[in-house]
């Protein structure tokens, strides 16, 4: 499993990249206003964004602003030729810019289709569904971006709890206890049942039953697992990149999964490398250092 770092933010950037544990890094266009802004206007953005791609040891995506296939494949020509020279240059493709009913349904999969005529790479971004990331891959794309955290979001809303108070942002998200006190809840409520068809026609119980997923989707995790099990079993060469990582858990199940990039915020890179027994170990080890061990160094 590959590393990218997930931030615009080039003192956070250049301090992953000396870890040597980095390959790409993925960015948004409000992050990297955000890291201009905060650099006191001492350099332009187009400045800025070749900092990033000479600093990173990998592709790094950038993303286009258009809605329609036309334009975004223009935007994406001039991102990929201003930069390139710069580094490895990877565009950043919504999977569908509809805003409204009907409009620009298969812009996004045109643009993909186009760019990857032009060999140009596509990193195919907000992934809520195996469905999309199908549909990505069909049209060429080069990396597809599933967003795990907004998907567990997702869930929770559906199921009544609201960031903030029932749960924060960095908190993992397991479906099993939620599937067990559901199961619990239809025990219940099949008492005094005669058949399964009766059960069935219960509008409230297959509500309750359907607030656990997403259409069968029962995570950010189960998400990318399912895709992960479509491009295999196609033999499609498309790289996932999980993205919309909240914490470190995370990180490990997808490195258990065999997924090809996670895209990983520094705040949780940083957890990564934690944890209380290994500081006190440390501290146990530098206690137990002899002077006549110390003076081999001197």
């Amino acid at each position: 499993m590959k590393f990218f770092i997930d931030s615009a933010d080039l003192k956070e950037i250049r301090l992953a990249c000396s870890w040597s544990i980095i390959a790409g890094a993925t960015t948004n266009p409000s992050l990297i206003k955000t890291a201009v802004d905060a650099s006191g206007g001492d350099v332009t953005m187009k400045d800025y964004i070749a900092k990033i791609l000479e600093t990173v040891p990998g592709p790094v995506s950038l993303e286009v602003i258009a809605l329609d296939a036309e334009a975004m494949v223009e935007q994406a020509r001039t991102l990929y030729t201003t930069f390139s020279s710069y580094g490895d240059v990877a565009i950043k493709i919504p999977i569908n810019t509809s805003m409204a009913e009907g409009l620009n349904l298969f812009d996004g999969l045109q643009a993909i289709k186009q760019l990857s005529e032009e060999h140009i790479p596509v990193n195919t971004t907000l992934i809520m569904t195996p469905e999309q990331a199908l549909l990505a891959a069909k049209a060429g794309t080069t990396y597809v971006s599933p967003f795990m955290g907004r998907i567990d979001d997702h869930i929770r809303a559906n199921l009544g709890l609201k960031r903030g108070v029932d749960y924060q942002r960095g908190d993992y998200y397991d479906p099993t206890p939620v599937q067990q006190v559901l199961v619990q809840q239809v025990a219940t409520q099949i008492r005094g049942e005669t058949s399964v068809a009766q059960l069935y026609q219960r509008k409230e119980l297959r509500e309750l039953l359907a607030a656990a997923h997403d259409n069968g989707v029962y995570s950010g995790l189960d998400l990318v697992q399912r895709i992960l099990r479509i491009f295999r079993a196609y033999d499609y060469g498309v790289e996932v990149i999980a993205a919309s990582i909240r914490n470190t858990r995370q990180v490990r199940e997808l490195a258990e999964l065999g997924v090809h990039i996670a895209t990983i915020p520094f705040s949780v890179l940083k957890d990564m490398i934690h944890h209380p027994k290994t500081l006190e170990g440390l501290k146990s080890f530098t206690a137990d250092v002899v002077p006549s061990y110390a003076q081999l160094f001197e």
